[in-house]
């Protein structure tokens, strides 16, 4: 059993590492951080938890710790980090000194010799963690999970970019409030509303997906070669970001086959048959209604995204399009920094 701590475990992607982890059969939790308000603090007298399922009972009497790498956290070798960016750039560094870190927060995401990683999509990108390491030093290292809304987005365009040339793809977002934590989106901005704007996540849609689906040369990563535009709005869903996808390939566009090869799609952790991998990483759906978030975020535990509506783009030449679901906090957030940290456990330690 590996000891493992939660960096921010008191915010809505701490209690998600938490619900995760309390069902996992080879991490434990051992160390739960905090900001002051909370230190010294039973978990369960520090926390307001906000998610559906009951408080596991094996972190209520966990006394929350400062957030501080060089206190002493007895036999953990990996903190899962859900601080936020600001105080993860600072934070994050000095605890790969000395452990593993499998981030949540995009202050290291595109940082030359940290990796980015989606296990079903690059896992090769762990390659740089020897680079960091000498970069660095120290015996630990970070390895960071995506975006939410780039998670969901990439996994769906990896089969199609390793099948076709793909010359530009469209992405319109309807993203949960929970992307935003409890206090994100005041209730009486987003109800009978919609916001066409969420700060900075466009650029990291944009940046982050091309840098996943690219490939390492030279020890840096080169980026996947088509062109990518998002725009984002928040809207009144609880959890489950939607997104509408549109594609125009380098050629003739044949729905079948496309079909065939995300409903096909599997990747590593599903060959290594990691615990918290999906058996489906894409489930495609044929009825015209789906996905809906309220109906499909929970598919393979969260972990799967769900495609429908996929059809030929009748306005733009060798176009498809497709409407997608993924579940922001689990696949999007906590669960993908869980499933980094199963496939290092089972290449690296």
């Amino acid at each position: 059993m590996i000891k493992v701590g939660i960096l921010g475990a008191t915010g809505m992607v701490g209690q998600r590492f938490i619900e995760i982890l309390d069902k996992h059969p080879n991490f434990e939790i051992s160390s739960l951080t905090a900001s002051s308000k909370s230190v010294g603090k039973r978990y369960e007298d520090a926390v307001t938890w906000y998610i559906d399922d009951f408080m596991p009972e094996s972190v209520k009497d966990i006394i929350v710790s400062e957030t501080n790498p060089n206190a002493v956290y007895k036999d953990v070798e990996i903190f899962f980090s859900s601080l936020p960016t600001e105080h993860a750039k600072i934070v994050e560094p000095k605890f790969a000194e000395k452990f593993i870190v499998a981030s949540n927060a995009s202050a290291m995401r595109m940082v030359d010799d940290v990796p980015l990683v989606i296990p079903e999509v690059n896992p090769e990108f762990l390659d740089l963690i020897e680079i960091q390491q000498k970069n660095r030093g120290g015996d630990g290292f970070i390895v960071t999970n995506p975006n939410c809304s780039t998670i969901a987005l990439a996994l769906t365009l990896k089969p199609i970019y390793d099948n076709y040339n793909i010359n530009r793809v469209y992405v319109s977002t309807m993203q949960a409030v929970s992307g935003a934590g409890y206090n994100g989106v005041p209730s009486m901005a987003i109800v009978d509303n919609l916001i066409p704007f969420i700060d900075s996540e466009e650029e990291k849609m944009e940046s982050e997906t091309l840098h996943i689906l690219g490939k390492i040369e030279e020890n840096n990563v080169k980026n996947a070669n088509f062109n990518l535009s998002a725009s984002c709005c928040r809207v009144a869903v609880l959890n489950g970001h939607t997104e509408n996808v549109f594609i125009e390939l380098d050629g003739d566009v044949d729905i079948l086959d496309i079909k065939s090869k995300l409903s096909g799609f599997k990747g590593l952790p599903q060959e290594l048959n990691l615990f918290s991998a999906p058996q489906n990483p894409i489930i495609v759906k044929e009825e015209n209604n789906r996905p809906q978030p309220r109906m499909d975020r929970n598919a393979g535990n969260g972990m799967s995204v769900t495609v429908g509506r996929l059809r030929k783009d009748s306005a733009f030449n060798n176009s498809f399009k497709y409407t997608l679901v993924g579940h922001n906090t689990i696949r999007g957030a906590a669960g993908a920094s869980i499933l980094n940290a199963e496939l290092i456990a089972e290449k690296l330690l």
